[in-house]
Order: C-alpha cells, then sequence, then structure tokens
C-alpha cells in the first residue's frame, strides 16, 4: 500500500469510527445505563472484533462475497431484523431509577452490559461493519495484499477507533444524573431505538 492509500484508509476509519451507527448507538446508550467502566468490554469488543473482520474480508472472505451476493444479503437482512430486536428490547425497557452509587452495583436481576464477547460477534451482523470492511477492503487495499499489509489495517482501527467511540461513550455517561428520571430515560430510550432503526435505512438499501 502507497502512504496515500494508508492515509485514505485512515481518513476513512476516523470518518466511519466517529459517525453514529449501531456500534455508537448502542455504546451511548450502554454508557448511559451502565457508565463507562462497565461499558468497557463493550467498548473493546467493538473495535477488536470489527479489526478481526477487517483482516478477515481482506484474506479471503471478500472473494467470497463477490462470488456469492447472496450471501451477503442475507448477513444484511439477518443482521437488520436483529438490531430491530434489539430496538425493539431498548424501546420497551422498563425505566428504573436508582441512585448514582448505586448504579455502579448492579443487582442480580438487573440487566447488563454487553460483555465483549458479545460485541466481537455483533460485528458479523452488524450492516455497517460489513459496508465499511468491504469498502476499505475494495478502495485501498491492492488485489493479492498479504496478511503483513492487511493485519496493519484491523490494529489501526483499533487504534482510531477507540477514542471516537470513546466519546460516544462519555457522552452517554455524563448524561446519566440528567436521565434519573423515569419520563427522561423513557425518551431517552426511544430516541436510541429510533436512531439504531434509521442506522439501518442507508445499509439495507443500499
Amino acid at each position: 500500500m502507497t502512504p496515500e492509500q494508508w492515509w485514505g484508509a485512515a481518513l476513512f476509519m476516523l470518518v466511519s469510527s466517529i459517525t453514529p451507527g449501531p456500534n455508537n448507538t448502542m455504546l451511548m446508550a450502554s454508557g448511559v445505563h451502565f457508565g463507562y467502566r462497565r461499558t468497557l468490554a463493550h467498548l473493546m469488543g467493538v473495535q477488536l472484533g470489527f479489526g478481526f473482520m477487517l483482516i478477515a474480508v481482506g484474506l479471503g472472505l471478500h472473494a467470497v462475497l463477490s462470488q456469492f451476493p447472496a450471501f451477503y444479503d442475507v448477513v444484511r437482512f439477518a443482521g437488520g431484523a436483529y438490531m430491530v430486536w434489539m430496538a425493539w428490547s431498548l424501546a420497551s425497557a422498563r425505566p428504573h431509577v436508582q441512585e448514582q452509587a448505586a448504579m455502579e452495583q448492579s443487582p442480580p436481576n438487573e440487566p447488563q452490559p454487553l460483555g465483549f464477547w458479545g460485541a466481537v460477534l455483533f460485528q458479523w451482523v452488524n450492516p455497517k461493519a460489513w459496508v465499511m470492511a468491504v469498502t476499505i477492503m475494495s478502495a485501498y487495499v491492492p488485489p493479492g495484499a498479504g496478511l503483513l499489509q492487511i493485519a496493519p489495517l484491523g490494529l489501526m482501527f483499533a487504534v482510531l477507533g477507540f477514542p471516537c467511540s470513546s466519546v460516544w461513550v462519555g457522552f452517554g455517561s455524563a448524561l446519566r444524573s440528567y436521565l434519573q428520571d423515569a419520563f427522561r430515560m423513557r425518551v431517552f430510550n426511544c430516541s436510541m431505538a429510533a436512531a439504531l432503526l434509521a442506522s439501518l435505512y442507508p445499509m439495507l438499501t443500499g
């Protein structure tokens, strides 16, 4: 890869990582409900999970998708159905208001944040992640590139994506005090569910 290709891929990763999408919407909602510290595993799973997915696409999965475009359609719509279910779960969740200190200690029956492996697996049903991975490999990686060229792209995404997604988690965490009200939390949950559904439109119709 030329320096221009590296810079282009880095800029694309930055813009894609900071803009709204399923991952960032879920991370912000998790920041509101669980705080930054308890969302950290989710955040790391997004970065490392997509980095691994990027490498897999570059090492051959992209070629498989080009030979069998119907498979990509199946993944897009299966991922879309899963995200619709997640949006419904978020919108229908019963708001519960607790003291700030108590929120850091989650009782056994309370909802838990998405864990590291859950976030890793979510990348494979996230339509935006597929679009990003295929676009990066098509636009910036020369044909026949090997692991030594592709693996640094996965690492670069983890490095650049972490602070971008952290902004969303931090913003959610900053809203926790304001949302210590059942009505406000209900409005927030419904707004995040709507944003999650809206993020699907350009990916499922493209």
